[in-house]
């Protein structure tokens, strides 16, 4: 973070500038005040209501939005550079886990509300009599609730957190307030199981609830990879393991009048006689979400390509018609590409146009594992070597928790010198002569937890080598829930932010000799 620098400057009326401040130029003013909060607005109520769905990955929200982006950039006069096109087809593969049955006594239950699941089987038919409770189904020395009991080929239904403990609070097993690896990895104790060959695992604690209540039927979205031509529908013949609620957790185990908190406190093991009839397993469906891509040729050097990304998909909508409007994520960013494409492309209608060319992308399938930008980099449309730089957008709409008590005036900046010593230099220029923001380099810190840097699109074009720089505002306690809403963004700091970035593109896309890929800090 630049240390406060703003207020030094304010201390000293008699200097114009700060030290790195160079005389603003007109014409990237001009062009940069076409930025407005009215357009940013409308386009972004837009892509964040209910018409476009959450902007999920192979919904018809996603497929919306992508030939919105398009229709953008052909509007400004942007080519279509893939074959005459505007997209890029992402060739994904969802794998996904289907519920066709799930009944317990002749009741049935849902995935999604009454439980979720972990597994890679194929699909299978499960079929048992009765259901095996073993407590937090620890097998250690000084605990051992499989002692007595054999599981195999049975349905297993295990308390999974926590441990034993004694009178005085301590581990049964640490014999102190330390708890034992048992309570610490909840995967230990269900690996261990996993060894007794059962017929399936039902797997219970507040963490389902948790996780239900947080995620909802998202836990059943099942995950995105990149389609390697590979189709066949795998599956292993491995037990699956069905993370219940503790509600139908408490009503298994009322049939041997006890419940959840009791065996907490005194565990033991024994049959419950109910009957499970399941149908489940793997699916495999194939997408093709698209990149789109637009271009701004250049002058001179337009060989050289200068990418500005943002990702347009979301979380999607829901069966139940829940949807996430991802105003922030990354509806902004989106807005920031369409925004920046704009303005570029009528800087060179009017003879001021960029000497390298602009690659402006809105790319598919982040939120399932950067996929679209992976895909890119894996077939690029204009090589790489001739790609100088990556600019991603992604969030750059809110006020963080970090400073929504405090300075509202900045921007978390990520990894511009992670490869180049000289994006960094240019970033913080082009802030102190035009918009005078707080740069807030803690993402930056290799020890932060959060590893941000590695977390968006940026990064597939950085792995290349590419020196990139990553713009976001901050998480809040929005992100990726249904709250993530159009009122909630701060529409003067979002237009401050692509200002910097605007100004940030137009030096690296006119100025002599193309960044050097000079630091590797990464």
């Amino acid at each position: 973070m630049i240390k406060n620098w703003i207020t030094t400057c304010l201390l000293i009326p008699t200097l114009h500038s700060c030290a790195t401040a160079q005389q603003q130029d007109p014409v990237q003013l001009k062009y940069a005040d076409l930025l407005t909060e009215e357009v940013a607005r409308e386009h972004l109520t837009l892509l964040a209501s209910p018409e476009f769905e959450g902007r999920g990955t192979g919904q018809q929200g996603g497929e919306k939005t992508a030939h919105y982006l398009a229709e953008q950039f052909a509007s400004y006069g942007l080519k279509a550079p893939v074959n005459g096109s505007y997209f890029q087809p992402v060739n994904l593969v969802k794998v996904s886990y289907q519920v066709q049955q799930f009944s317990i006594n002749g009741l049935a239950y849902k995935n999604g509300i009454d439980f979720f699941i972990q597994g890679d089987n194929k699909q299978t038919v499960y079929r048992a009599d009765d259901i095996v409770f073993v407590g937090y189904g620890i097998q250690d020395k000084k605990h051992n609730d499989l002692a007595d009991i054999d599981i195999q080929d049975k349905v297993v239904l295990v308390i999974n957190e926590g441990e034993p403990k004694d009178a005085n609070g301590n581990s049964i097993i640490t014999g102190n307030k330390k708890m034992s690896e048992w309570a610490s990895s909840r995967f230990k104790r269900v690996q261990e199981l996993l060894k007794k060959n059962p017929k399936m695992v039902l797997a219970t604690g507040d963490y389902v609830d948790q996780n239900m209540e947080r995620f909802g039927k998202r836990v059943t979205g099942g995950r995105f990879a990149l389609d390697d031509g590979n189709n066949k529908i795998s599956g292993t013949t491995k037990s699956p393991v069905v993370n219940i609620s503790t509600k139908l957790a408490n009503e298994l185990l009322a049939s041997h009048q006890t419940n959840l908190e009791q065996q907490k406190n005194n565990p033991s093991t024994f049959i419950i006689p109910t009957k499970v009839d399941a149908e489940m397993g793997i699916t495999k469906e194939k997408l093709a979400d698209p990149n789109v891509l637009g271009l701004l040729e250049g002058s001179d050097l337009k060989e050289e390509i200068v990418v500005i990304v943002g990702h347009y998909d979301h979380d999607g909508i829901l069966p139940d018609g829940t949807f996430f409007p991802g105003a922030d994520d990354n509806g902004s960013g989106t807005v920031g590409v369409m925004e920046l494409a704009r303005v570029f492309a009528q800087a060179k209608k009017e003879g001021r146009g960029p000497r390298r060319s602009l690659l402006f992308i809105g790319l598919a399938a982040e939120e399932k594992g950067l996929l679209g930008s992976k895909f890119y980099v894996e077939n690029p449309v204009f090589p790489l070597e001739n790609t100088v730089a990556c600019i991603n957008m992604d969030m750059i709409g809110r006020i963080d928790d970090k400073h929504l008590k405090g300075n509202h005036n900045y921007i978390h900046a990520i990894g511009l010198d992670k490869l180049s010593s000289e994006l960094k230099q240019i970033t913080e220029g082009a802030n102190n002569t035009y918009t005078q923001m707080e740069l807030d380099y803690m993402y930056d810190d290799p020890n932060d937890p959060m590893r941000l840097y590695y977390r968006s699109d940026h990064y597939n074009f950085a792995e290349k080598g590419i020196p990139s720089a990553f713009f976001f505002s901050g998480l809040h306690p929005h992100y990726h829930t249904p709250e993530d809403t159009v009122d909630k963004i701060d529409f003067p700091m979002m237009v401050k932010r692509a200002k910097l970035i605007f100004h940030v593109a137009w030096e690296i896309a006119n100025r002599d000799k193309r960044l050097p890929v000079d630091s590797n800090k990464e």
